[in-house]
């Protein structure tokens, strides 16, 4: 059937600024002045204009504006984290989506889920809808495709961990001065049996995390046994397995170290279901929400999630404003907050 036959099912377009123009009774070049702010234009022949854009629900194509301004800019940005869902990837989400609310630039959000092959896909499928710059917590130890695209002008600065095969600006948290931190606060409680809980060992602020636990162990002149070290923990429930395995042993941590959100759930968990948590200590690395409401409140090392966002934001819109000074690496500090988990002395030893 012929389009525009009666009968005929299509779908209605947007309208266009030349059918503003129409009903506004001006030229198609006033619309688009008036859409893009100039100051010039007569104020009744605005006021038209924008009462006809309303009356017909005209919204301007702001990716086609902004290609035509020169400097080729969208005003979007995209941001790929591990899990938007994660505690700590919405805080930071979020700050840097208040950034850049200011700024009239839209955040587009995607999850990684520690996959390289999808951090790839995702970045360059944003790059495809020319975002002007990205912020990645990446997933892979390659991050050298993105050259092309840098040398592009793509803006690039990468958080919580270095890229790899890549020269870009990078935030990150002190992780292994935390780790270090959250054991000795253990040690001061008598502990000296600490088991590590941790996520997998190929991820770079859990290799770091690590290694702040056996330095304080080496510091404190304590010989790490390796069978208190469970990693490759990505999930809540991998946790409380991990944790109650611990819990098991003939000759049990008396505290843990957990060194992810998740991981310091599930492990919080399995002491609750074991009847422990108010003889086992624990200290856990990143905050999560109601871990003040517990009882005993958990202990954690805090990262500075908003300075973190914040710093990473600004370092991305300086490079679009041309600041082509050499890349940096900031690094931010943790803070230890003591709830209760981290000061239970040391008692008792446990038995399976």
């Amino acid at each position: 059937m012929p389009q525009g036959e009666p009968g005929q099912s299509r779908r209605p377009g947007r309208p266009t600024m030349r059918e503003v123009a129409r009903l506004a009774g001006v030229a198609p070049k006033t619309v688009s002045r008036v859409v893009n702010g100039v100051s010039t234009v007569d104020p009744q022949m605005a006021a038209r204009v924008r009462e006809a854009a309303e009356k017909l629900g005209y919204r301007p194509n702001l990716t086609a504006s902004n290609l035509r301004r020169g400097d080729g800019r969208t005003a979007t940005i995209g941001m790929l984290v591990e899990d938007a869902a994660n505690p700590y990837s919405a805080a930071l989400i979020r700050t840097v989506e208040n950034i850049a609310r200011e700024r009239g630039v839209l955040v587009l959000i995607g999850s990684l889920d520690e996959d390289p092959d999808r951090e790839r896909e995702l970045a360059l499928a944003l790059i495809d809808r020319r975002v002007d710059g990205l912020v990645i917590v990446p997933a892979g130890r390659d991050q050298s495709y993105l050259i092309a695209e840098q040398r592009a002008g793509t803006c690039l600065v990468f958080v919580d961990r270095e890229p790899k095969l890549l020269d870009a600006d990078v935030v990150v948290s002190d992780n292994r001065q935390g780790a270090v931190t959250a054991v000795r606060h253990l040690m001061e409680a008598g502990h000296r049996r600490i088991a590590f809980l941790g996520d997998q060992a190929s991820i770079p602020t859990a290799a770091q995390r690590l290694d702040g636990y056996l330095h304080a162990l080496e510091l404190a002149q304590v010989t790490a046994d390796r069978t208190l070290i469970q990693q490759g923990l990505v999930t809540e429930q991998g946790a409380i397995e991990a944790a109650r395995h611990l819990m098991a042993l003939s000759d049990p941590p008396t505290a843990l170290f957990t060194s992810q959100n998740l991981v310091t759930i599930g492990a919080s968990r399995a002491l609750r279901d074991l009847a422990l948590e108010n003889r086992v200590a624990m200290v856990g690395f990143d905050d999560f929400p109601l871990a003040d409401m517990l009882r005993p409140g958990i202990s954690v090392m805090a990262q500075d999630i908003e300075a973190i966002g914040r710093l990473a934001a600004h370092a991305l819109f300086r490079r679009l404003d041309g600041d082509q000074s050499p890349t940096a690496t900031t690094t931010v500090p943790t803070r230890l907050i003591t709830r209760g988990s981290g000061e239970i002395p040391l008692g008792e030893p446990l038995r399976a």
